[in-house]
């Protein structure tokens, strides 16, 4: 029923975003993160997993590193085209993500909302519609919480958009389920508009930014045959830069294969 609502796409899988700002635990290692991040965008998944898990084990208590290991595996799980590549390994990594960003307190709230936009993207793959919205309303709420808070944050954008892009383009049932729930109705160029700035002005999201991006205009672009040559090229060049600077990803290849360049 919720399928949009957490943007899962024929070319892509969720992603969601880092910050660097106050609200983010002082132990993080923003620095690692990127080096853990750059091998998982490069397509190295395994390597990417191993990385993050090590960094997990070295701080018992930030839930940074075990989010984007989970991270990994979801990735690893795209490029498989296979929604049930290690599902049990993702469950548990995000339960203990969710667990450890509790544990915090408010200094976590960043890293909550990010585990429970995986979790929420997790249980709507799998069937589990309830829980997924129940997820994803928390993760909407902690994000707008945190830009009240600071307005600088551009990361925070991504999840935002994504909430506000995938209910507005639920089917007419699950809009009104929605809003019955408190979910809201959702707005598709919002969503979009909040998807620009985070790949925009995003920090450690940016990469993560885009590839939504280009996913969400690809979906625009199947609703609407008058634009979709102008939408289909702005997302393949989106692509096409992520491709440049990591060939290895198989995923990104995969979208340039499936969304051909136009002459």
């Amino acid at each position: 029923m919720f399928a949009a609502l957490v943007l899962v796409v024929q070319v892509g899988t969720l992603a969601v975003p880092v910050s660097s700002h106050d609200n983010a635990p002082v132990t993080t290692d923003l620095a690692a993160l990127r080096v853990g991040l750059d091998t998982l965008y490069g397509g190295d998944f395994e390597r990417g997993a191993a990385y993050f898990a090590a960094l997990a084990e070295r701080d018992a208590t930030d839930p940074a590193a075990v989010v984007f290991q989970a991270g990994a595996y979801i990735w690893w799980a795209a490029a498989h085209d296979s929604a049930d590549f290690e599902l049990q390994r993702i469950d548990s990594l995000l339960t203990v993500a969710v667990a450890r960003a509790r544990a915090r307190g408010p200094s976590a709230d960043f890293w909550l909302a990010t585990a429970l936009g995986y979790r929420a993207r997790q249980r709507e793959v799998h069937g589990h519609a309830f829980s997924a919205a129940r997820d994803a309303k928390a993760m909407r709420d902690i994000y707008r919480r945190l830009l009240a808070a600071d307005s600088s944050c551009a990361d925070c954008y991504l999840g935002l958009g994504v909430y506000d892009y995938g209910l507005a383009r639920a089917s007419a049932l699950a809009r009104l389920f929605a809003r019955l729930i408190g979910l809201g109705s959702g707005n598709a160029e919002r969503g979009i508009r909040y998807m620009r700035r985070a790949a925009h002005d995003g920090d450690l999201a940016r990469v993560e930014s885009t590839w939504v991006l280009a996913a969400a205009l690809i979906r625009e672009a199947a609703r609407d045959p008058a634009g979709r040559p102008v939408l289909e090229a702005e997302a393949r060049g989106y692509v096409e830069a992520l491709a440049a600077r990591y060939p290895g990803n198989p995923v990104f290849q995969r979208f340039l294969r499936e969304v051909p360049a136009r002459t």
